[in-house]
């Protein structure tokens, strides 16, 4: 027997990856199941109302376009990137070989993991492109070292030898990057000052972008166990998975209710309720994975909900 082939591996992640290698190379639509279109709700929610915080500051009509377009340009490029090297990282290590849920570029053995690799670079470097641009705007070169240490993160998720996302501390990651920093970030890259409505939206918008993590992983809960990946979920079960969710996905309607006693709008981004309970009860409730991916989807629509209702809620 020659060991060196990896069809006939003892690893059966490994054995799993290599029969795939044949598949049919993805096209177009691949490409954009790959960056997971339906996670840019939650780039785009801490933009939207960190913008509307910072036109508080800057008063009624003052609106820094370009800023907050930069802004959008570096919290999508950043959530891209992160799900192309996601894809290219978990590929490689055969973790999607266990996957039940929509197949990974990678671990299908569609595309090159180095192509994988190359494309989630280049998002990366959009991304911080667009942050250097914001940098020399604003002449703040201290966000340069903040702009590092986001991409170290988005790497090291599911990257190097020992990812943090392989041991529980993904949501802690997402509610700092993608909630609390991309909120304040983009509040004073464009006023240099964040308010209490800026780190507020921020909360409300990082639990449910931990929301949105922690159902897509108690999706993939016995697959990730089987292959090493000890998520949050994995690590406290099912059930207590099922609560977390909820209260990360309906605790940011309280920070809205307190948000809205000061500016009115605000109350009309409870309706984001109307998607956001019938999710907790699918999550609840639900027996396959296909459920589940409904609630991840409702899930990724409540942060977008949020994130533009408290915006427009600030800004008016």
């Amino acid at each position: 027997m020659n060991s060196s082939n990896p069809s006939r591996s003892g690893n059966p992640a490994k054995r799993a990856v290599a029969e795939r290698a044949a598949a049919v190379p993805a096209g177009a639509a691949g490409w954009i199941a790959g960056a997971r279109i339906r996670t840019l709700t939650l780039a785009i929610a801490p933009v939207a109302a960190g913008t509307g915080a910072a036109i508080v500051i800057a008063g009624p009509g003052v609106f820094h376009w370009v800023r907050a377009l930069l802004c959008l340009v570096v919290a999508l490029g950043l959530q891209i990137g992160v799900n192309y090297a996601n894809d290219y990282s978990d590929g490689i290590r055969g973790t999607d070989a266990y996957r039940v849920g929509p197949a990974r570029l990678t671990g299908s053995g569609a595309v090159s993991p180095k192509r994988v690799l190359v494309v989630a670079l280049v998002f990366f470097g959009i991304a911080a492109v667009a942050g250097l641009a914001l940098v020399v705007l604003t002449q703040q070169w201290w966000l340069l070292a903040v702009g590092a240490v986001a991409l170290v993160a988005a790497w090291f998720y599911t990257g190097g030898r020992r990812p943090y996302g392989y041991a529980g501390l993904g949501e802690l990651a997402v509610f700092v990057f993608f909630g609390l920093v991309a909120t304040a970030g983009t509040t004073f890259v464009q006023v240099l000052y964040v308010s209490l409505e800026s780190w507020l939206a921020g909360v409300a918008i990082g639990l449910v972008a931990c929301a949105v993590l922690m159902v897509n992983n108690l999706r993939d809960r016995d697959q990730d166990r089987l292959a090493g990946k000890r998520t949050l979920s994995v690590l406290i079960g099912r059930t207590a998975s099922k609560v977390v969710y909820c209260v990360f996905l309906l605790a940011p309607f309280v920070i809205v209710a307190l948000i809205a006693l000061v500016y009115p709008l605000g109350w009309l981004t409870l309706f984001g309720l109307l998607l956001a309970l019938p999710a907790a009860l699918i999550t609840c409730t639900a027996k396959t994975s296909a459920e589940l991916i409904l609630a991840l989807k409702l899930t990724s629509f409540v942060g977008l909900i949020i994130g533009v209702g408290l915006g427009a809620a600030f800004a008016f």
